[in-house]
C-alpha cells in the first residue's frame, strides 16, 4: 500500500546519499513537499498510479544532447505530453536533438536511467546541462518527481520550484512551448 507521507523519510539509512541529497536541499530552503515510496517505475504510464496518490502528475524529465554529444538539455514537460525533437530543435535553433548516453546522465547529473530530474541539476556544478522547461509544467499548482531515484516520488508547489529550487541549482532555465 503506497502512503503519501509530508517531509523526509523517518528512516534514511536504506537511502542512496543522492536521495538524502535531495531531501537535504528540499530542506534547507525549507520547502514543504511529501513524499511516497514505491517500486521502480521506468515509464510515465507505471506512475500513474503514484500520480493518484499525489494528487499531482510526475512531470516527464527527458536528458537530450546534440548529434555531437556536446551540448547536454534536461527538457521537463507535462507527463502527457508528447515530445518530438524537431519541435524542440527548430525553437532552440540547434540541430537534432537525442536522448544523451547513460554515461552522460551519470556524469552530469548522477542519475541512472529512469530516475532523470530537475533535483539532479545540484550535481551539475558546472552548468553543463542547459535546463528547458515547457511553460505547462509552470502552470500546474504542484511540481513532482523522482528524488534522484525512480523508487520515490515527490512533490512541492511549483511556485517553491520556480521561486526557490532553480535559483538554488543555479541553472536559468529556458522556458519553450511544444505543441505535444
Amino acid at each position: 500500500m503506497l502512503e503519501l507521507k509530508k517531509g523526509r523519510p523517518l528512516e534514511t539509512n536504506h537511502l542512496l546519499q543522492k536521495e538524502i541529497d535531495c531531501y537535504n536541499l528540499l530542506d534547507h530552503l525549507n520547502i514543504p513537499y511529501w513524499h511516497v515510496h514505491h517500486e521502480a517505475h521506468m515509464t510515465m504510464e507505471a506512475c500513474q498510479e503514484v500520480d493518484k496518490i499525489l494528487d499531482a502528475t510526475i512531470c516527464k524529465n527527458l536528458f537530450l544532447c546534440n548529434r555531437q554529444q556536446t551540448d547536454f538539455y534536461l527538457l521537463l514537460i507535462p507527463g502527457e505530453k508528447h515530445f518530438a525533437t524537431k519541435e524542440l530543435s527548430h525553437q532552440l535553433g540547434v540541430s537534432r536533438l537525442s536522448f544523451a548516453k547513460d554515461v552522460h546522465m551519470q556524469q552530469y547529473l548522477n542519475l541512472t536511467p529512469g530516475s532523470v530530474t530537475i533535483l539532479g541539476l545540484q550535481y551539475d556544478t558546472e552548468n553543463k546541462v542547459r535546463l528547458l522547461i515547457d511553460e505547462d509544467v509552470l502552470r500546474q499548482e504542484y511540481f513532482a518527481c523522482h528524488p534522484n531515484i525512480n523508487t520515490g516520488s515527490l512533490k512541492f508547489l511549483t511556485s517553491d520550484l520556480i521561486n526557490k529550487v532553480i535559483p538554488a541549482l543555479h541553472h536559468t532555465p529556458t522556458i519553450v512551448q511544444l505543441n505535444g
